[in-house]
């Protein structure tokens, strides 16, 4: 890094507040009044984020007259709900690839409900009069290094067998499209993944859910399950308690009252910048009109996105982990990788020198060994869980809160029947060999992207084992 570029990155984020910049808006709702009292409901939701709000509305949907009570340790969307990249993907199984490599058979089956899916998460957003700035605009991968030019092929030809509208550009049709020197060719898969803005669409499901008569605490945590009478398990909280039939957990990364999950989860920091807005002759400098959702094909990949006043939110590529699945406040802001997106960012676009960061910040992502979700239950059935989505649980949430309502009323469905559904991924090791495990993985990815995407021994061993470690 050149004293020169130091001081530009450095510049750029020199008046950049650490906060999400989704959640940075005077219409952030005010919390509700958290338990205090005994309460009895047909069905508990542990956790508010799109999770938890889908399933809460979804029940309301399929039944109105079921009693539905929704517990958040904070506020609604506060966690990666509210601060994520605004990607809404089609995909249940983190993207075409990884889906047809774990579950061949069934891909088919797998990719016409998301894509049914993503169709039913549009419909709600103009049902409910959600105001999160929807664009089905698509996204396209780009290639920065030549071989990655053969995977942007397969990823093509893979979505056009299944009938997908999908594009292979070369290097001067994709940078005809967005200006950006780095661009070798792209892939863009122009309806399987929509854009919005994240927070929002938490804040509408919240506003949804209780306009639907479901009741939510907020500034509730859940401390421990207990078993009950009569079939019944009882949530315990600081200053009440809920006993129920039937328990959704939707708490994601966050270690919840069940252990067994977190054999499963990896906790993995991801970071985010956001500019201040172009203005008309810099959004020209760079094209993008089309203003789909762009992501690099490297292992250790970016995401970028347009905001409806024309800003740009550019992120990922570090994925961090923490010793002993830590979560904190303070992991949330990480110096170093901000100056290493900044860089990025201007190496991606260097004819926006002088534009400025208004927003950093971090959020944790739920990540599993199989880098899509998984599900399970507890208590004879009476709990069922849902997570591991790593980084695509805008969308697929709808889908997992579908599949915990089934398991949870005991119904024989064609998403119950699929193997995705019924297997899970291997549990990760404990610590220390965790955290040296996740290392080695991140030291190999990074080794792999500097040499023409060649994995190594380490990363062919998870390949052969069903394990890998992503964002």
């Amino acid at each position: 890094m050149s004293a020169k570029g130091s001081k530009l990155w450095a510049s750029a984020l020199k008046d950049s507040v650490p906060t999400p910049y989704w959640t940075d808006r005077p219409e952030r709702p005010t919390p509700t009044d958290p338990l205090t009292t005994a309460a009895h409901t047909d069905l508990a939701v542990i956790g508010g984020g799109y999770s938890g709000l889908w399933t809460a509305l979804l029940a309301k949907e399929r039944n109105p007259g079921t009693d539905v009570v929704l517990l958040e340790s904070g506020l609604c969307g506060h966690a990666a709900s509210g601060r994520n990249g605004g990607f809404c993907s089609a995909s249940l199984t983190h993207g075409l690839a990884n889906g047809m490599e774990r579950f061949p058979d069934e891909i088919g089956q797998l990719e016409r409900l998301g894509r049914s899916n993503l169709d039913d998460i549009e419909k709600a957003i103009l049902r409910y009069g959600i105001d999160c700035d929807f664009e089905r605009t698509g996204e396209m991968e780009v290639a920065t290094a030549p071989h990655e030019i053969e995977w942007l092929r397969e990823s093509h030809d893979a979505a056009e067998s299944l009938g997908y509208r999908t594009e292979l550009l070369d290097a001067g049709q994709v940078r005809g499209m967005v200006h950006s020197p780095t661009y070798l060719g792209g892939w863009w898969d122009r309806d399987g993944v929509a854009m919005l803005d994240p927070a929002r669409l938490a804040w509408g499901l919240r506003r949804a859910c209780l306009e639907s008569g479901v009741r939510i605490y907020e500034g509730t945590p859940v401390q421990r399950i207990s078993k009950s009478c009569g079939g019944t398990l009882t949530l315990h909280t600081p200053h009440g308690e809920v006993r129920a039939p039937r328990v959704a957990l939707c708490t994601s990364a966050f270690a919840g009252p069940v252990p067994k999950v977190s054999r499963h989860v990896v906790p993995v920091y991801d970071y985010a910048l956001m500019t201040e807005p172009l203005t008309a002759q810099q959004l020209d400098s760079i094209g993008w009109h089309t203003r789909m959702g762009l992501g690099d094909a490297s292992y250790r990949f970016h995401y970028y996105r347009l905001t409806s006043d024309n800003r740009i939110l550019f992120g990922g590529y570090d994925a961090i982990y923490h010793f002993g699945n830590r979560i904190a406040p303070t992991l949330e802001y990480n110096e170093a990788t901000f100056e290493t997106l900044a860089q990025h960012f201007f190496q991606t676009f260097p004819q926006l020198d002088g534009l400025r960061f208004t927003h950093r910040w971090g959020g944790v992502i739920d990540t599993c060994g199989r880098f899509c979700a998984f599900f399970g239950s507890a208590y004879k059935g009476r709990l069922v869980y849902a997570a591991g989505y790593t980084g695509l649980g805008v969308g697929a949430t709808r889908f997992g809160a579908e599949v915990m309502l089934d398991r949870l009323w005991n119904l024989d469905t064609d998403r119950t029947r699929l193997r995705m559904v019924r297997s899970r991924p291997l549990p990760l090791p404990p610590e220390p060999l965790r955290s040296a495990g996740i290392h080695l993985t991140r030291w190999s990815l990074a080794r792999a992207d500097a040499h023409q995407g060649r994995r190594n021994l380490w990363l062919k061993t998870l390949d052969y084992t069903g394990l890998g470690f992503d964002s």
